[in-house]
Protein backbone atom coordinates (compact mmCIF):
# COMPACT_ATOMS: atom_id res chain seq x y z
CA UNK A 1 0.00 0.00 0.00
CA UNK A 2 1.72 3.17 -1.00
CA UNK A 3 2.50 5.72 1.96
CA UNK A 4 0.48 8.32 0.64
CA UNK A 5 -3.07 7.05 1.12
CA UNK A 6 -2.85 6.66 5.24
CA UNK A 7 -1.16 9.63 5.79
CA UNK A 8 -4.26 10.96 3.71
CA UNK A 9 -6.69 9.30 5.86
CA UNK A 10 -4.46 10.37 8.72
CA UNK A 11 -5.17 13.92 8.10
CA UNK A 12 -8.40 13.76 7.01
CA UNK A 13 -9.15 12.40 10.38
CA UNK A 14 -7.40 14.99 12.40
CA UNK A 15 -9.69 17.56 9.91
CA UNK A 16 -13.00 15.58 11.59
CA UNK A 17 -11.58 15.73 14.93
CA UNK A 18 -11.26 19.73 14.66
CA UNK A 19 -14.39 19.68 12.43
CA UNK A 20 -16.72 17.83 14.66
CA UNK A 21 -15.49 20.75 18.03
CA UNK A 22 -15.93 23.62 15.05
CA UNK A 23 -18.97 22.36 13.58
CA UNK A 24 -21.25 22.28 16.53
CA UNK A 25 -20.23 25.41 18.15
CA UNK A 26 -22.50 27.84 16.44
CA UNK A 27 -25.77 25.91 16.93
CA UNK A 28 -24.76 25.24 20.99
CA UNK A 29 -26.38 28.08 22.32
CA UNK A 30 -29.84 27.23 20.22
CA UNK A 31 -29.60 23.92 20.80
CA UNK A 32 -28.92 24.03 24.68
CA UNK A 33 -32.07 26.69 24.61
CA UNK A 34 -34.01 24.10 22.75
CA UNK A 35 -33.84 21.17 25.05
CA UNK A 36 -33.09 22.59 28.67
CA UNK A 37 -35.94 25.69 28.47
CA UNK A 38 -33.78 27.83 29.90
CA UNK A 39 -32.28 31.10 29.42
CA UNK A 40 -29.28 32.09 26.67
CA UNK A 41 -27.01 32.83 30.43
CA UNK A 42 -28.36 29.47 31.55
CA UNK A 43 -26.96 28.04 28.42
CA UNK A 44 -23.63 29.47 28.60
CA UNK A 45 -23.29 27.71 31.78
CA UNK A 46 -24.25 24.41 30.33
CA UNK A 47 -21.81 24.94 27.07
CA UNK A 48 -18.90 25.43 29.93
CA UNK A 49 -19.83 22.29 31.85
CA UNK A 50 -19.86 20.53 27.98
CA UNK A 51 -16.59 21.83 27.09
CA UNK A 52 -14.73 21.01 30.52
CA UNK A 53 -16.16 17.65 30.24
CA UNK A 54 -14.87 16.89 26.72
CA UNK A 55 -11.22 17.73 27.79
CA UNK A 56 -11.50 16.28 30.65
CA UNK A 57 -11.96 13.07 28.91
CA UNK A 58 -9.15 14.06 26.30
CA UNK A 59 -6.74 14.71 29.97
CA UNK A 60 -7.83 10.65 31.13
CA UNK A 61 -8.21 8.93 27.86
CA UNK A 62 -5.39 10.38 25.44
CA UNK A 63 -2.50 7.92 27.46
CA UNK A 64 -5.10 5.17 27.69
CA UNK A 65 -5.91 5.23 24.00
CA UNK A 66 -2.44 5.86 23.15
CA UNK A 67 -0.94 2.57 25.38
CA UNK A 68 -3.97 0.95 23.54
CA UNK A 69 -2.96 1.53 20.39
CA UNK A 70 0.46 0.40 21.54
CA UNK A 71 -0.57 -3.43 21.73
CA UNK A 72 -3.70 -3.56 19.84
CA UNK A 73 -2.54 -1.64 16.58
CA UNK A 74 -3.01 1.86 15.59
CA UNK A 75 -5.68 0.49 12.54
CA UNK A 76 -7.97 -0.85 15.22
CA UNK A 77 -8.28 1.93 17.62
CA UNK A 78 -8.56 4.54 14.40
CA UNK A 79 -11.16 2.67 12.85
CA UNK A 80 -13.09 1.62 16.40
CA UNK A 81 -12.97 5.40 17.07
CA UNK A 82 -14.25 6.64 14.18
CA UNK A 83 -17.25 3.88 14.12
CA UNK A 84 -18.04 5.21 17.97
CA UNK A 85 -17.79 8.97 16.79
CA UNK A 86 -20.74 8.10 14.40
CA UNK A 87 -22.88 6.84 16.48
CA UNK A 88 -22.21 9.39 19.49
CA UNK A 89 -22.60 12.74 16.98
CA UNK A 90 -26.38 10.41 15.82
CA UNK A 91 -26.94 10.48 19.80
CA UNK A 92 -26.38 13.91 19.92
CA UNK A 93 -28.84 15.13 16.89
CA UNK A 94 -31.28 12.98 18.58
CA UNK A 95 -30.76 14.04 22.13
CA UNK A 96 -34.05 15.66 24.47
CA UNK A 97 -32.21 15.93 27.23
CA UNK A 98 -29.28 18.01 28.96
CA UNK A 99 -27.91 15.13 30.85
CA UNK A 100 -27.81 12.59 27.18
CA UNK A 101 -26.12 16.06 25.77
CA UNK A 102 -23.43 15.89 28.24
CA UNK A 103 -23.43 12.04 27.34
CA UNK A 104 -22.24 12.56 24.18
CA UNK A 105 -19.69 15.37 24.49
CA UNK A 106 -18.04 12.90 27.48
CA UNK A 107 -17.91 10.05 24.89
CA UNK A 108 -17.19 12.54 21.94
CA UNK A 109 -13.95 13.23 24.46
CA UNK A 110 -13.22 10.24 24.17
CA UNK A 111 -13.31 9.22 20.64
CA UNK A 112 -11.00 12.66 20.39
CA UNK A 113 -8.21 11.55 21.91
CA UNK A 114 -7.58 9.19 19.28
CA UNK A 115 -5.53 12.35 17.83
CA UNK A 116 -2.92 10.32 19.60
CA UNK A 117 -2.80 7.41 18.12
CA UNK A 118 -3.10 9.27 14.47
CA UNK A 119 0.25 11.25 15.50
CA UNK A 120 1.33 7.76 16.67
CA UNK A 121 0.75 6.51 13.10
CA UNK A 122 2.20 9.15 11.52
CA UNK A 123 5.52 8.70 13.58
CA UNK A 124 5.40 4.73 12.40
CA UNK A 125 5.94 5.36 9.07
CA UNK A 126 8.15 8.76 9.33
CA UNK A 127 12.08 8.39 9.21
CA UNK A 128 13.53 9.92 12.38
CA UNK A 129 14.55 12.99 10.13
CA UNK A 130 10.78 13.59 8.80
CA UNK A 131 8.98 13.46 11.94
CA UNK A 132 8.54 16.93 12.63
CA UNK A 133 7.23 17.97 9.61
CA UNK A 134 4.60 15.22 9.29
CA UNK A 135 3.43 16.46 12.73
CA UNK A 136 3.57 19.80 11.04
CA UNK A 137 1.32 18.22 8.16
CA UNK A 138 -1.74 16.48 11.43
CA UNK A 139 -1.41 20.37 13.32
CA UNK A 140 -1.92 21.83 9.69
CA UNK A 141 -5.05 19.70 8.88
CA UNK A 142 -6.05 20.54 12.54
CA UNK A 143 -5.93 24.11 11.81
CA UNK A 144 -8.06 23.46 8.25
CA UNK A 145 -10.58 21.66 10.31
CA UNK A 146 -10.18 24.83 12.89
CA UNK A 147 -11.44 27.15 9.91
CA UNK A 148 -14.09 24.50 7.89
CA UNK A 149 -15.61 23.06 11.07
CA UNK A 150 -17.45 26.73 12.32
CA UNK A 151 -18.05 28.04 8.34
CA UNK A 152 -19.61 24.84 7.82
CA UNK A 153 -21.62 24.81 11.21
CA UNK A 154 -23.16 28.61 10.45
CA UNK A 155 -24.29 27.19 7.24
CA UNK A 156 -25.91 23.88 8.48
CA UNK A 157 -27.54 25.74 10.90
CA UNK A 158 -30.23 27.38 8.75
CA UNK A 159 -31.42 23.56 8.28
CA UNK A 160 -32.06 23.56 12.08
CA UNK A 161 -29.73 22.90 14.92
CA UNK A 162 -29.44 19.32 14.50
CA UNK A 163 -28.28 19.21 10.99
CA UNK A 164 -24.38 20.13 12.07
CA UNK A 165 -24.73 16.70 14.37
CA UNK A 166 -25.66 14.43 11.08
CA UNK A 167 -23.31 16.08 8.99
CA UNK A 168 -20.47 15.60 11.06
CA UNK A 169 -21.81 11.82 11.39
CA UNK A 170 -21.66 11.69 7.23
CA UNK A 171 -18.26 12.78 7.31
CA UNK A 172 -17.12 10.54 9.97
CA UNK A 173 -18.69 7.17 8.27
CA UNK A 174 -17.19 8.16 4.94
CA UNK A 175 -13.64 8.11 6.68
CA UNK A 176 -14.27 5.16 8.38
CA UNK A 177 -15.66 3.25 5.34
CA UNK A 178 -12.09 4.96 3.52
CA UNK A 179 -9.73 3.75 6.48
CA UNK A 180 -11.32 0.29 6.76
CA UNK A 181 -10.25 -0.02 3.17
CA UNK A 182 -6.49 1.57 2.88
CA UNK A 183 -5.41 1.64 6.33
CA UNK A 184 -2.56 -1.15 6.85
CA UNK A 185 -1.40 -1.80 10.09
CA UNK A 186 1.77 -0.35 11.19
CA UNK A 187 2.41 -2.01 15.11
CA UNK A 188 4.72 -4.98 14.56
CA UNK A 189 5.27 -7.79 16.99
CA UNK A 190 8.73 -6.69 16.99
CA UNK A 191 7.12 -2.41 18.43
CA UNK A 192 3.85 -4.45 20.03
CA UNK A 193 4.28 -3.74 23.78
CA UNK A 194 1.59 -5.28 26.27
CA UNK A 195 -1.09 -2.96 27.71
CA UNK A 196 0.19 -1.86 31.12
CA UNK A 197 -2.58 -0.04 33.27
CA UNK A 198 0.52 1.80 35.44
CA UNK A 199 1.87 3.07 32.27
CA UNK A 200 -1.77 3.67 30.71
CA UNK A 201 -3.47 5.72 33.01
CA UNK A 202 -2.28 9.58 32.41
CA UNK A 203 -0.15 9.98 35.81
CA UNK A 204 1.92 6.81 35.71
CA UNK A 205 1.95 7.39 31.65
CA UNK A 206 3.51 11.15 32.22
CA UNK A 207 5.77 9.77 34.92
CA UNK A 208 7.29 7.27 31.99
CA UNK A 209 7.72 9.93 29.55
CA UNK A 210 8.90 12.60 31.52
CA UNK A 211 11.83 9.65 32.96
CA UNK A 212 13.60 10.09 29.54
CA UNK A 213 16.52 12.65 29.91
CA UNK A 214 15.51 15.78 29.02
CA UNK A 215 11.45 14.96 28.06
CA UNK A 216 10.57 16.54 30.82
CA UNK A 217 11.74 19.75 30.10
CA UNK A 218 10.30 19.63 26.69
CA UNK A 219 7.10 18.52 28.48
CA UNK A 220 7.04 21.44 30.19
CA UNK A 221 7.93 23.47 27.96
CA UNK A 222 4.73 22.21 25.76
CA UNK A 223 2.27 22.84 28.34
CA UNK A 224 3.82 26.77 28.77
CA UNK A 225 3.42 26.96 25.29
CA UNK A 226 -0.01 25.57 24.44
CA UNK A 227 -1.17 27.57 27.26
CA UNK A 228 -0.21 30.40 26.04
CA UNK A 229 -1.56 29.74 22.72
CA UNK A 230 -4.65 29.14 23.59
CA UNK A 231 -5.29 33.02 24.12
CA UNK A 232 -6.47 33.08 20.54
CA UNK A 233 -9.84 30.90 20.71
CA UNK A 234 -10.16 32.15 24.20
CA UNK A 235 -10.39 35.48 24.23
CA UNK A 236 -10.31 36.65 20.85
CA UNK A 237 -14.06 37.44 20.23
CA UNK A 238 -14.22 39.38 23.66
CA UNK A 239 -11.07 41.28 22.68
CA UNK A 240 -11.40 41.79 19.20
CA UNK A 241 -15.19 43.05 20.20
CA UNK A 242 -13.67 45.67 23.07
CA UNK A 243 -10.40 47.13 21.49
CA UNK A 244 -11.52 47.62 17.90
CA UNK A 245 -15.41 47.26 17.67
CA UNK A 246 -15.56 44.28 15.32
CA UNK A 247 -18.88 42.37 14.00
CA UNK A 248 -19.17 39.28 14.91
CA UNK A 249 -18.91 38.50 11.22
CA UNK A 250 -15.12 40.38 11.05
CA UNK A 251 -14.65 38.12 14.14
CA UNK A 252 -15.04 35.09 12.51
CA UNK A 253 -13.20 35.91 9.47
CA UNK A 254 -10.07 36.72 11.57
CA UNK A 255 -9.94 33.51 12.66
CA UNK A 256 -10.69 31.68 9.41
CA UNK A 257 -7.61 33.60 8.63
CA UNK A 258 -5.40 32.98 11.18
CA UNK A 259 -6.41 29.00 10.79
CA UNK A 260 -5.74 29.34 7.35
CA UNK A 261 -2.04 31.13 8.43
CA UNK A 262 -1.61 28.26 10.80
CA UNK A 263 -2.06 25.40 8.33
CA UNK A 264 0.22 26.99 5.81
CA UNK A 265 2.81 27.14 8.35
CA UNK A 266 2.60 23.98 10.12
CA UNK A 267 2.21 22.25 6.59
CA UNK A 268 4.57 23.69 4.22
CA UNK A 269 6.40 26.86 5.47
CA UNK A 270 8.12 24.42 8.53
CA UNK A 271 9.54 21.88 6.01
CA UNK A 272 11.81 25.24 5.06
CA UNK A 273 12.37 26.26 8.27
CA UNK A 274 13.68 22.98 9.65
CA UNK A 275 15.88 22.40 6.48
CA UNK A 276 17.39 25.45 7.39
CA UNK A 277 17.49 25.84 10.95
CA UNK A 278 16.85 22.53 12.69
CA UNK A 279 14.67 21.61 15.09
CA UNK A 280 15.88 23.01 18.19
CA UNK A 281 16.67 26.63 16.55
CA UNK A 282 13.22 26.41 15.09
CA UNK A 283 11.70 25.96 18.48
CA UNK A 284 13.92 28.97 19.36
CA UNK A 285 12.65 31.31 16.63
CA UNK A 286 8.65 30.32 17.28
CA UNK A 287 9.17 30.91 20.32
CA UNK A 288 11.04 34.55 20.05
CA UNK A 289 8.81 35.33 17.18
CA UNK A 290 5.58 34.45 19.20
CA UNK A 291 7.27 36.29 21.69
CA UNK A 292 6.76 39.39 19.79
CA UNK A 293 3.53 38.87 18.11
CA UNK A 294 1.96 38.59 21.69
CA UNK A 295 3.52 41.91 22.72
CA UNK A 296 2.30 43.48 19.78
CA UNK A 297 -1.67 42.32 19.90
CA UNK A 298 -1.21 43.02 23.59
CA UNK A 299 -0.51 47.22 22.76
CA UNK A 300 -2.28 47.14 18.86
CA UNK A 301 -5.31 49.48 18.91
CA UNK A 302 -5.70 49.89 15.10
CA UNK A 303 -8.21 46.82 13.91
CA UNK A 304 -6.44 47.25 10.15
CA UNK A 305 -2.75 46.28 12.04
CA UNK A 306 -4.47 43.70 14.19
CA UNK A 307 -6.09 41.54 11.30
CA UNK A 308 -2.01 42.25 9.64
CA UNK A 309 -0.75 40.76 12.56
CA UNK A 310 -2.73 37.79 12.39
CA UNK A 311 -1.55 35.84 9.91
CA UNK A 312 2.04 37.02 11.46
CA UNK A 313 1.17 35.04 14.70
CA UNK A 314 0.90 31.89 12.99
CA UNK A 315 4.96 32.43 11.69
CA UNK A 316 5.11 30.89 15.60
CA UNK A 317 3.36 27.95 15.35
CA UNK A 318 5.92 25.43 14.80
CA UNK A 319 7.00 25.28 18.10
CA UNK A 320 4.46 22.39 18.58
CA UNK A 321 5.10 20.10 15.63
CA UNK A 322 9.09 20.41 16.24
CA UNK A 323 8.60 20.08 19.44
CA UNK A 324 6.51 16.57 18.90
CA UNK A 325 9.78 15.38 16.78
CA UNK A 326 12.51 15.99 19.09
CA UNK A 327 10.42 13.87 21.90
CA UNK A 328 9.11 11.65 19.08
CA UNK A 329 13.22 10.52 18.25
CA UNK A 330 13.53 10.49 21.96
CA UNK A 331 11.54 7.66 22.74
CA UNK A 332 11.26 3.90 21.76
CA UNK A 333 9.02 2.43 18.50
CA UNK A 334 7.33 0.53 21.29
CA UNK A 335 6.23 3.74 22.85
CA UNK A 336 5.18 6.12 19.80
CA UNK A 337 1.18 5.93 21.21
CA UNK A 338 2.68 6.55 24.91
CA UNK A 339 4.33 9.41 23.86
CA UNK A 340 1.02 10.68 21.80
CA UNK A 341 -1.23 10.29 24.57
CA UNK A 342 0.73 12.17 27.25
CA UNK A 343 0.92 15.01 24.74
CA UNK A 344 -2.96 14.96 24.24
CA UNK A 345 -3.55 15.20 27.87
CA UNK A 346 -0.89 17.86 28.02
CA UNK A 347 -3.27 19.73 25.62
CA UNK A 348 -6.33 18.98 27.13
CA UNK A 349 -5.17 20.30 30.79
CA UNK A 350 -4.19 23.05 29.04
CA UNK A 351 -7.48 23.45 26.95
CA UNK A 352 -9.09 23.42 30.48
CA UNK A 353 -6.56 25.66 32.26
CA UNK A 354 -6.11 28.73 29.31
CA UNK A 355 -9.53 29.87 29.07
CA UNK A 356 -10.06 30.60 32.69
CA UNK A 357 -6.79 32.24 33.14
CA UNK A 358 -7.34 34.39 30.30
CA UNK A 359 -11.08 35.48 30.76
CA UNK A 360 -10.12 35.96 34.32
CA UNK A 361 -7.32 38.08 32.88
CA UNK A 362 -9.74 39.92 30.24
CA UNK A 363 -12.13 40.57 33.21
CA UNK A 364 -9.77 42.14 35.37
CA UNK A 365 -8.66 44.67 32.90
CA UNK A 366 -12.07 45.73 31.18
CA UNK A 367 -14.61 45.97 34.23
CA UNK A 368 -15.42 49.44 34.60
CA UNK A 369 -13.38 49.34 38.31
CA UNK A 370 -10.15 48.09 36.51
CA UNK A 371 -7.15 50.36 37.29
CA UNK A 372 -6.19 50.16 33.79
CA UNK A 373 -8.88 49.08 30.67
CA UNK A 374 -5.79 47.20 28.81
CA UNK A 375 -8.33 44.24 26.62
CA UNK A 376 -4.84 42.96 25.48
CA UNK A 377 -3.86 41.82 29.09
CA UNK A 378 -3.95 38.44 28.39
CA UNK A 379 -1.61 38.48 25.64
CA UNK A 380 1.17 40.34 27.68
CA UNK A 381 0.09 37.05 29.70
CA UNK A 382 0.85 34.64 26.99
CA UNK A 383 4.23 36.82 26.12
CA UNK A 384 5.54 35.78 30.04
CA UNK A 385 4.52 31.74 29.30
CA UNK A 386 6.19 31.84 26.17
CA UNK A 387 9.79 33.75 28.07
CA UNK A 388 9.16 31.12 31.13
CA UNK A 389 9.09 28.41 28.77
CA UNK A 390 12.09 29.94 26.50
CA UNK A 391 14.62 29.69 29.63
CA UNK A 392 12.89 26.26 30.45
CA UNK A 393 14.17 24.88 27.34
CA UNK A 394 18.11 27.11 27.47
CA UNK A 395 18.22 25.34 30.41
CA UNK A 396 18.24 21.91 28.56
CA UNK A 397 21.79 20.07 29.65
CA UNK A 398 24.06 19.53 27.19
CA UNK A 399 23.33 15.81 26.44
CA UNK A 400 19.61 16.62 25.89
CA UNK A 401 20.21 19.60 23.65
CA UNK A 402 22.31 16.90 21.87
Amino acid sequence: MPRTLPIIFILITMVIDSMGIGLILPVMPDLIREVSGGDLAHAAIWGGVLTTAFAVMQFLFGPIVGNLSDHFGRRLILLTALFVMVMDYLVMALAGTMWLLLVGRLVGGITAATQSTAAAYMADISKPEEKAANFGLISAAFGVGFVIGPLLGGLLAEFGTRAPFYAAAALAAANFTFGYFILPETVTDRIRRTFNWQRANPFGAFRQVSALPGVSRLLTLFFLYQVAFFVYPAIWAYFARAQFGWSPGMIGLSLALFGVSMALVQGLLIRIILRRLGEAHTVLYGLCFSMLTFLLLSLVTNGTLALILTPLSALGAVVTPALQGMMSRTVADDAQGELQGVLTSVGAVSMILSPLLMTQTFAFFTAETTPIFLPGAPFLVSMLLIIVGTLVFLARPARAAA
